[in-house]
C-alpha cells in the first residue's frame, strides 16, 4: 500500500500544498514548528479521519478559515482517490468522489502504522493511552469493531446518565436501566473478544521481535479486563453487586472501558521494574508486531510513519527499527537533522525540506 500524492487545503499552516511521494522512502526535514509533522499528520488524517496529536477537528483547520481538505491517491490493488473534508466540527469523507455516509465504512481501507516519540511513553502512560492504541489498530483491521465500540460507548453514556437519575430519585424505574446494563454486557463481550484475539495475535510476534533486537526472550503482553473469561451470567452478578457503588459515583465502574494491557519480560512488569532501554525496545517490538500483523494476517504492507524518533532514540535503536522493515513498505521519516539519518535510509529516498510552510524537494 502506498500514498502516491497528497493535496492539502487550509490544513494547519498550509494554505495550499501538493506533493508527489516516493513509493518507498520519504524523508521530511525541518526545524520544529515549521510544518514537517503536519505533512505526516495529514496522511494519518486521510487514513483515520482524526489526528494522532489528539487535536479537535477545528484546530487542524488553518487559522481564519472555516474548511480544511486532505486528498490523496492510494495505490493498493487499484488506485483510488480518498478525501477528508473538515468544516467546524463536522467531517465528510469521499472515495473516488463518492460520499461515504458512515466513517466506519471509510476507516480500515488505508492502513497505517505510526511510530512517534510519544509512543515511547506507552508503557509508563495511562490505560486510556494504551486502549486508544489498540482501538486504532483494531479499527484498521475491522470496521465492524469500530461500529461495536461506538455502540458500546453510546450505551455506556446512557447508563451513566441513568445512574445519576437513580442517585437523585431512588424510586425511578429500573426496568430501562436493566435493559441498558444487559446491552452493555452483550456489546462489551464482543469488544472483549476482539481485543483478546488481537493481543494474542500481537503476542505471537512481539516476543520474536524483542528477541531479535535484544537477544533476550520472554516479552509478552497481558490483557487486563473485567470481562476476560467471564460468562454473561457472571457479569450480570458483578454489575448487580456494584450497583450501589455505581449510583454513588454516578458512573459505571465495571466494563471494557477500563481495559488495559501490560508488558511483561520474564514475569517482570516493565512498567514497574523495566529499565528505560527495555521499555523502549518493548515498544519498538510492539510497533514492529503491528507491521507483522498487517502483512501476515491482512496481506497488506501498511504505510509506515516514523515521526521525530531521532530526537528520542539512539542510533542502535533506530537501526533496530530499520533492520526489520522490508524495502517494499512505504516509509515516511520526519527529522530536524539530516545528519542523524543513516546512509542506508537515505539511499533512494525522496527528501522534502520544510521551512515555515514552504516545501522544497531535494
Amino acid at each position: 500500500m502506498q500514498i502516491l500524492d497528497l493535496k492539502l487545503l487550509n490544513f494547519r499552516n498550509y494554505e495550499k500544498l501538493e506533493l508527489q511521494f516516493n513509493p518507498y522512502k520519504n524523508i521530511i526535514i525541518g526545524k520544529n514548528g515549521m510544518g514537517k509533522t503536519n505533512i505526516v499528520e495529514a496522511i494519518y488524517v486521510l487514513a483515520l479521519t482524526k489526528s494522532f496529536r489528539g487535536s479537535k477537528e477545528n484546530v487542524i483547520i488553518k487559522y481564519n478559515t472555516d474548511l480544511a481538505r486532505i486528498e490523496g491517491t492510494i495505490k493498493d490493488k487499484y488506485k483510488d482517490t480518498y478525501k477528508v473534508i473538515i468544516k467546524n466540527n463536522e467531517k465528510k469523507v469521499k472515495i473516488n468522489n463518492t460520499n461515504i455516509d458512515r466513517i466506519s465504512d471509510y476507516i480500515s481501507r488505508i492502513n497505517i502504522v505510526l511510530f512517534t516519540s510519544e509512543d515511547l511513553k506507552l508503557i509508563k502512560d495511562t490505560p486510556n493511552t494504551r486502549r486508544k492504541l489498540i482501538n486504532i489498530e483494531l479499527s484498521q483491521f475491522s470496521n465492524d469493531y469500530l461500529k461495536i465500540l461506538t455502540m458500546y460507548n453510546k450505551v455506556l453514556k446512557q447508563r451513566n446518565s441513568y445512574l445519576k437519575l437513580l442517585y437523585v430519585n431512588g424510586n425511578a424505574s429500573k426496568d430501562y436501566f436493566d435493559i441498558l446494563t444487559n446491552q452493555l454486557i452483550e456489546i462489551g463481550m464482543k469488544v472483549n473478544k476482539y481485543r483478546a484475539d488481537f493481543i494474542d495475535n500481537i503476542s505471537k510476534y512481539i516476543e520474536v521481535n524483542y528477541e531479535k533486537i535484544t537477544k533476550k526472550s520472554g516479552l509478552k503482553l497481558v490483557y487486563k479486563s473485567d470481562f476476560l473469561n467471564k460468562s454473561k451470567e457472571e457479569l450480570i452478578k458483578i454489575y448487580k453487586r456494584e450497583l450501589n457503588r455505581d449510583i454513588t459515583l454516578g458512573k459505571t465502574n465495571i466494563g471494557v472501558h477500563r481495559d488495559d494491557y501490560e508488558f511483561y519480560l520474564n514475569d517482570k512488569n516493565l512498567k514497574d521494574y523495566g529499565s528505560e532501554g527495555e521499555q523502549k525496545n518493548a515498544v519498538i517490538s510492539l510497533k514492529l508486531a503491528e507491521i507483522n500483523i498487517f502483512k501476515e494476517e491482512k496481506n497488506v504492507n501498511p504505510i509506515l510513519i516514523l515521526d521525530d524518533l531521532f530526537s528520542e532514540l539512539d542510533q542502535q535503536k533506530i537501526n533496530n527499527i530499520l533492520k526489520f522493515i522490508s524495502e517494499d513498505i512505504q516509509t515516511f521519516v520526519t527529522t530536524t537533522d539530516l545528519k542523524k539519518v543513516s546512509k542506508k535510509l537515505m539511499e533512494n529516498s525522496k527528501v522534502f525540506k520544510v521551512d515555515n510552510g514552504n516545501v522544497m524537494e531535494g
